[in-house]
């Protein structure tokens, strides 16, 4: 990478993550990422035709060494510390979609969590919206 990131690019990171970590990104998931990017005010001039560039160079970090301790220092040290509890925000939908949260996707979500400092408080809201949301009838 040699541009530096935007909040978009991190953002976007944060979901390409989510869907990633345990080893499928799956349609409803990818459907889910163009959904938030569609409606969510923090992403309103975000261009849709730089989604693919940046999750394909999200993809080649994530593969390389250290790969998932890379992008959460990239994340945090790009995103402004008031979209942090929206980049968790994010990563719950994202992992949430296919209505089934693995082990592998907690164990992310707790690392976001700590990368960002967030208190567990606010997550736990954020994860308990989550679950209200995509509850089955």
């Amino acid at each position: 990478m040699n541009k530096p990131l935007s909040a978009h690019d991190a953002l976007i990171y944060v979901m390409v993550m989510a869907s990633a970590v345990d080893s499928t990104m799956n349609d409803r998931e990818m459907t889910r990422m163009g959904q938030l990017i569609g409606f969510l005010p923090v992403f309103k001039d975000f261009d849709d035709d730089k989604l693919i560039p940046i999750a394909r160079d999200c993809a080649s970090l994530l593969a390389g060494p250290e790969g998932l301790d890379v992008v959460l220092e990239t994340v945090r040290d790009t995103l402004p510390a008031k979209l942090y509890d929206t980049a968790y925000a994010l990563a719950v939908e994202v992992a949430s979609a296919d209505l089934s949260v693995k082990a592998e996707e907690l164990r992310l979500l707790s690392l976001l969590r700590d990368r960002l400092g967030l208190d567990k408080l606010t997550c736990a809201a954020i994860e308990r919206s989550a679950i209200a949301r995509f509850r089955k009838g």
